[in-house]
């Protein structure tokens, strides 16, 4: 191999170093959570939202509005989650629930969730999983600018090709960690969902079924609030994608700039 393509491969492989460095976290001591944080978890921003939503229709605060929209139906009760107050807040008008999880109050509670759950090490912080992928999807690109501009080699062929496959592998990483996977399965085996509504009267234990198991939960125990207001998922994916990484992330990473060694 020429002197050019050990330069280019050096690159892709400190790209591949970092990423996976901006990709590790450490797990610590944690206290019990609430249901919106485990559905952040599980699903994601909409799955956190669904579930403030559900304790605050439990108080009558909310209900379904006309086209699969949810509106404000009076206070928001004596609650200091600040995922409900934000979403509360957020219903000046009716909302679809797409809409609503963008809301700048809603938002925010999200973000400071996310942060929080990202401190204990169950999520990986936002802006560190953008990075990551974005180093890693210029992992290839440096490869094959490389080949390009040096020619193409056995030697040269089998290496990028080792960290394209690399870097393939860690962008399936998704943005819980491995401790927020353990927590949710021994939740789940600890919590089977129950095969009829009647066999739960506590309300708290409604929100941490919908928590972990979203949709299901959501036609057991609110199957017209959650019609009408438009909170089941209307696809045939996995409802807990978020966790598992089998879902579409929506942050776009820089371009990468491919460049020649002087």
């Amino acid at each position: 191999m020429t002197t050019a393509m050990w330069w280019f491969l050096g690159t892709a492989s400190a790209q591949l170093v970092a990423a996976a460095l901006l990709l590790r976290t450490r797990s610590q001591e944690r206290s019990e959570l609430p249901p919106q944080a485990l559905a952040l978890l599980r699903g994601g921003p909409r799955a956190a939202v669904v579930v403030a939503l559900v304790a605050l229709h439990q108080r009558g605060a909310v209900a379904a509005g006309r086209r699969g929209t949810i509106r404000a139906n009076g206070g928001a009760g004596r609650t200091r989650d600040p995922l409900q107050l934000g979403v509360h807040r957020s219903l000046q008008r009716a909302l679809a629930l797409r809409v609503l999880a963008t809301r700048p109050k809603a938002r925010q509670a999200l973000d400071a969730l996310g942060a929080e759950l990202g401190r204990t090490g169950l999520l990986r912080p936002p802006g560190r999983l953008r990075a990551a992928r974005a180093l890693l999807v210029c992992v290839p690109v440096t490869v094959g600018a490389g080949l390009v501009a040096a020619g193409v080699s056995g030697p040269a062929l089998a290496l990028g090709g080792g960290l394209a496959l690399a870097a393939g592998a860690l962008l399936t990483v998704p943005p819980t960690t491995r401790a927020a996977r353990r927590l949710l399965a021994t939740l789940r085996a600890g919590h089977p969902l129950p095969a009829h509504r009647s066999s739960v009267t506590d309300g708290r234990d409604v929100l941490l079924y919908v928590a972990l198991y979203g949709d299901p939960a959501l036609r057991l125990f609110l199957p017209r609030f959650s019609r009408d207001g438009g909170l089941l998922a209307h696809h045939t994916g996995h409802d807990d994608a978020y966790a598992t990484g089998r879902g579409r992330y929506p942050d776009n990473g820089p371009a990468c700039t491919g460049g020649t060694p002087d």
